[in-house]
């Protein structure tokens, strides 16, 4: 049984009291939702350890259900002397305090920004985030397969007035004409109009995870810059671009007024995002949060699993991407095998099989207790998480190709 986002808001754990299991592990801090679809079209389910299980799909693991109770126990045990918590308690009182208030200040440090907010969802934090931005300037572009334009049902429209204009369709980023000519399209003219922000994300999940490099964000700041239009970066993935080379996390968001980043897609927590920029912003953030109905009585039992998963981040990251090219390389110089990488990619990529190498694939990846898409049309999608670290490349392309 999976937990997902819905389920946890919806129920009532039952955490028993602190001295209880203070042995409880919390070696593994994933995600309890991160997309159930994947894991929904996943193999069939191991009756192995969970714990030495490595899930080839998703960003992160689900967590059992079951396993919920001690795993938050386990956290609080172990951060309840948290010198940034007020009065060393990790409870917030309407996300102020607490382990909310510690983990913005661990996310404005690690993005090199003044001042975070925590957020209720992803959708609100890109929503004020643009809205902020924009002012009076009701003219947003943003990329056409970003989750603000394709998966937030107009809320930007909705709620703020704000238009968004859609660019790249079908790719990871717009080009720099493409830019330009947006903006002129927008000024010249009988009725000129101010864009009031640019929006990107990287990675972009409709074109599989593909990324924009320091290079392109850094032309683009350059335009923006110079017809003074602010930046929000939609970063819900972007810690898995750690490891990219040429990637370093405040470099990369040093070029945005606002980035936003997800709580619940790799860091462990049930829901929640984080948005961060100038104290000034920040502190409009926190006002519009309220009025948008966000500012909820605590956020604690979210912010916690993510402030633990945030130590040593970039390295882990780093790591579960150099575990996944050593994969890949290797598969890719086996008969029968084609490995197809995404251009300027985080942690996906495509296997297609020969029928030889597609023979008793199933039942291998089961008995190495290995999780992974089903395979269609004699392809199989690869998403790469931390739970890639628990074996070695030799390990998974035994099972993968067949080869002992």
């Amino acid at each position: 049984m999976t937990f997902n986002r819905r389920q946890f808001l919806g129920s009532a754990l039952p955490l028993v009291a602190l001295g209880s299991s203070a042995d409880a592990s919390t070696s593994e801090l994933t995600s309890v939702s991160s997309s159930a679809s994947y894991y929904a079209e996943s193999s069939a389910t191991s009756t192995t350890d969970p714990n030495t299980q490595v899930w080839l799909a998703g960003d992160s693991l689900p967590y059992p259900a079951e396993s919920e109770a001690t795993r938050l126990q386990a956290l609080l045990l172990k951060h309840r002397t948290n010198p940034g918590f007020s009065a060393g308690s990790y409870m917030d009182s309407y996300l102020s305090g607490g382990a909310v208030s510690a983990l913005e200040e661990k996310f404005s440090s690690l993005l090199g920004k003044e001042s975070s907010v925590f957020m209720p969802t992803g959708t609100m934090a890109n929503h004020i985030a643009i809205r902020l931005l924009c002012g009076e300037a009701k003219h947003a572009l943003v990329q056409q397969e970003s989750h603000v334009y394709r998966d937030e049902s107009n809320c930007v429209t909705t709620l703020s007035g704000i238009n968004l204009v859609p660019l790249a369709a079908g790719k990871t980023a717009p080009t720099l004409s493409e830019l330009n000519e947006a903006i002129q399209r927008a000024e010249i003219g009988p009725y000129p109009i101010k864009v009031g922000a640019i929006s990107l994300e990287s990675p972009v999940r409709r074109t599989q995870g593909g990324t924009l490099s320091i290079e392109q964000i850094s032309e683009i700041a350059k335009i923006a810059r110079a017809k003074q239009i602010p930046l929000h970066l939609d970063g819900a993935r972007l810690l898995l671009m750690c490891g990219v080379p040429g990637f370093e996390l405040k470099s990369y968001c040093q070029f945005f007024d606002t980035v936003y980043v997800s709580l619940y897609k790799y860091l462990g927590s049930p829901y929640g995002a984080i948005l961060s920029g100038t104290k000034i912003q920040m502190n409009k953030a926190r006002e519009l949060r309220h009025i948008l109905g966000g500012t909820q009585s605590s956020g604690w039992h979210a912010a916690l699993p993510a402030l633990d998963a945030l130590e040593g981040v970039e390295q882990r990251f780093a790591s579960v991407r150099q575990a996944g090219e050593a994969l890949l390389s290797t598969l890719e110089k086996i008969d029968g095998i084609k490995v197809h990488r995404v251009e300027q990619g985080s942690n996906i990529a495509t296997l297609a099989f020969s029928p030889a190498r597609l023979a008793g694939l199933e039942q291998r990846l089961k008995d190495a207790n290995i999780k992974a898409r089903k395979v269609l049309d004699g392809k199989m999608s690869l998403q790469f998480n931390e739970s890639i670290l628990r074996r070695d490349t030799a390990y998974l392309v035994a099972a993968l190709a067949g080869i002992n």
